[in-house]
């Protein structure tokens, strides 16, 4: 039998990483849609793409089972404009020339699971519901924008013969990168205090359990469509915080106002939307579908990724 062959866009970035350790068994071929040529290793070869060109990678989808696309600028940056353009034109320019290369295949991959983000929902604060995906209330704002923007490029791909799914990822939480590593030396600083009011939700998902979603959707034949990547216990910031500091014991614990929020991610280029937005998600039709989470609560997530810096 011929192995399964996965092209993933955007594979050299924290979450690419988890899904290259996550199918690096036999049987399975990865190709990586870099814009360098890195050395083949392992189950793992690579090949030069710029995000926007059609170009000879192409070839890579014609015959492949399963395409991934997590290309995209970080948002982990101040929001003026030339990062603005960056951040969208990233997004949306690398899916629709990925869908120019799957319309031009003559054997498209089965399936196309596409990033987008969470963030697509409103500021959800309190006892409010959670938002899914048929009940969510989307946003309004920059990243909002961004969103759905890279949403309506994925749909407008004209794929008739390639299954879809637009994956609306939370935070990924896990020891080799993304955020994690972040706020954990932070709070390690005494930084794992609430931050502004502490009442916005977290929706998160751990890195092992992101991997997981991934190869899950795309082994189901009849799954397409959005779905919310998320753990299925949001958690307030004061207590995500609070989980830091029983978890690291930190000499000190410093108070953290939206004030000098505002006033460190301004001398650290990022924005406090980061960490302020609330953001109450609720990943009912992967549940709904029958997917079982190693990690669905933050404490359990927070111990395993501890256990694995610390190893």
């Amino acid at each position: 039998m011929a192995p399964t062959r996965i092209v993933l866009a955007g594979g050299t970035g924290f979450l690419g990483q988890c899904l290259i350790r996550h199918f690096r068994r036999p049987g399975v071929e990865i190709v990586v849609l870099s814009r360098e040529q890195l050395p083949a290793y392992a189950n793992v070869r690579y090949a030069c793409w710029d995000g926007r060109t059609l170009d000879e990678w192409a070839a890579e989808l014609d015959g492949a089972d399963v395409l991934v696309n997590l290309a995209g600028r970080s948002v982990d940056c101040r929001y003026h404009e030339a990062n603005r353009r960056a951040i969208l034109s990233s997004r949306v320019d690398s899916t629709r020339v990925l869908g120019a290369a799957v319309a031009a295949c003559r054997r498209p991959p089965r399936v196309w699971l596409n990033a987008s983000t969470a963030t697509i929902y409103e500021h959800t604060e309190g006892e409010r519901p959670a938002n899914t995906e048929a009940d969510g209330v989307i946003g309004r704002g920059f990243s909002v924008e961004v969103a759905q923007a890279w949403e309506a490029a994925f749909w407008a791909c004209p794929a008739p013969n390639t299954r879809r799914v637009a994956l609306r990822t939370a935070i990924v939480l896990g020891a080799e990168g993304g955020a994690f590593p972040v706020l954990a030396r932070l709070a390690r600083w005494g930084m794992c205090t609430p931050q502004g009011s502490g009442r916005q939700w977290i929706s998160w998902l751990h890195a092992t359990d992101f991997a997981r979603a991934v190869e899950f959707l795309a082994q189901q034949p009849g799954a397409s469509g959005v779905f919310n990547l998320c753990a299925p216990q949001p958690i307030q910031n004061r207590d995500f915080n609070a989980l830091l500091a029983r978890t690291l014991r930190p000499l000190l614990r410093l108070p953290q106002p939206e004030w000098l929020l505002e006033a460190g991610a301004w001398a650290l280029q990022t924005q406090t939307e980061l960490v302020l937005k609330s953001r109450k998600v609720y990943p009912q039709r992967l549940l709904e579908w029958g997917f079982e989470f190693q990690f669905p609560g933050c404490e359990a997530a927070v111990a395993d990724i501890v256990r694995t810096v610390e190893a």
